[in-house]
């Protein structure tokens, strides 16, 4: 697949440019265009293009272009909708954490719009969901969607003309398990953001989240390796061992695994072998692994297109097989019912505090 080839050269040889001269014949080109497109990466592919000196057809670099730039375009509505959602905050005392998106671009990528960003992530501590919930409704968002009790709940829905934001407590939650958020808060560190108070998660926090959230989703856009690549080369001296330690209490260490060992075999991200080997499952799971995350498998996001294969990709690399099934029986049983006669499908459902007020 020469479009899997073309990509991941790319990927691989930043910051630098390939060695190799373009390999893009026509067909290729529209290849690289559409896998750019498909994995969020439309104007960085056209920023690394440009460096290396690789030329696309007049038609392929006319789309990427549009791409790109529809893609900026919607970061730009996000870049708004996030700081109204800061300033919304900060008027209750509430600094929440940032969460992949806009505020990962900002300090990762050549220029933040380069990565697609398509919502607004928060974290903020479990005792402040209620009241930070308020006040994104004061702003004109209306909860979609939460519920604080549920196990398997990580975050409540806002939305809104101007977009979505995913306002968590948890950092996230799968295979039968949670990243429980409050911890993550009181390790997060201090910034600022277009002179708006931000936080950040600890890069040793944060090479173990974007690791999970990737895993979570089967590494099914390169965008999220390549957010672990540029995290490591932004932190040249990130404690491994500490990445380890909170990898393991997560309970979802082999998860970890599965980001950091395709970002490492296929993007050249730097990461000591030793830390690989210390969060590694059994050998049966590597393999596997490793034949489903292979770089054209990913490029062209086999899993993401194939429900029964998703489904059994996540059952069998599972680190724990109860708490999947468990997970993925709540989930069966949970499922929302139908709206009522009358009721608009999508409407807003209250949400519960973690003590079942509303």
């Amino acid at each position: 697949m020469k479009d899997a080839l073309a990509l991941l050269t790319l990927l691989r040889a930043w910051p630098e440019a390939p060695a190799a001269p373009s390999p893009l014949d026509a067909g290729a080109c529209d290849a690289l265009v559409k896998a750019a497109v498909r994995h969020g990466l439309a104007g960085f592919v056209e920023h690394s293009l440009a460096k290396a000196g690789w030329t696309l057809t007049p038609e392929a670099g006319a789309l990427l272009t549009r791409e790109a730039r529809s893609a900026a375009a919607r970061g730009m509505r996000v870049r708004s909708l996030l700081s109204r959602s800061l300033t919304a905050l900060a008027a209750l005392g509430v600094t929440p954490v940032l969460l992949k998106g806009y505020g990962l671009a900002r300090r990762l990528y050549p220029e933040p719009l380069q990565r697609a960003t398509h919502d607004v992530d928060l974290l903020v501590p479990r005792a402040r969901v209620l009241c930070a919930v308020h006040a994104l409704e004061g702003m004109g968002l209306a909860t979609r969607a939460g519920d604080v009790d549920r196990d398997d709940a990580h975050h409540v829905e806002l939305t809104g003309p101007d977009g979505l934001v995913e306002l968590h407590y948890r950092a996230l939650a799968g295979y039968g398990l949670a990243l429980e958020g409050d911890a993550l808060v009181a390790r997060a560190v201090d910034a600022a953001l277009d002179g708006q108070p931000v936080r950040y998660l600890s890069p040793e926090d944060e090479a173990v989240y974007l690791a999970l959230h990737a895993s979570n989703h089967l590494l099914q856009r390169l965008a999220w390796l390549l957010d672990l690549k540029l995290l490591a080369r932004a932190h040249p001296r990130l404690d491994w061992d500490r990445v380890v330690t909170r990898a393991r209490r997560t309970g979802l260490p082999h998860l970890v695994w599965y980001a950091w060992d395709a970002a490492h075999r296929l993007l050249d991200a730097p990461v000591p072998p030793w830390a690989l080997k210390a969060l590694a499952p059994p050998r049966w799971q590597r393999a596997l692994a490793t034949r489903l995350f292979s770089g054209p498998r990913l490029v062209g996001a086999d899993l993401a297109r194939h429900k029964p294969a998703w489904v059994a990709a996540k059952l069998v690399l599972a680190p724990r097989a109860r708490p999947m099934v468990r997970y993925a029986l709540r989930r069966l049983r949970g499922a929302r019912p139908p709206p009522a006669a009358g009721a608009e499908p999508g409407a807003p459902r209250p949400v519960r505090s973690p003590a079942g007020r509303r």
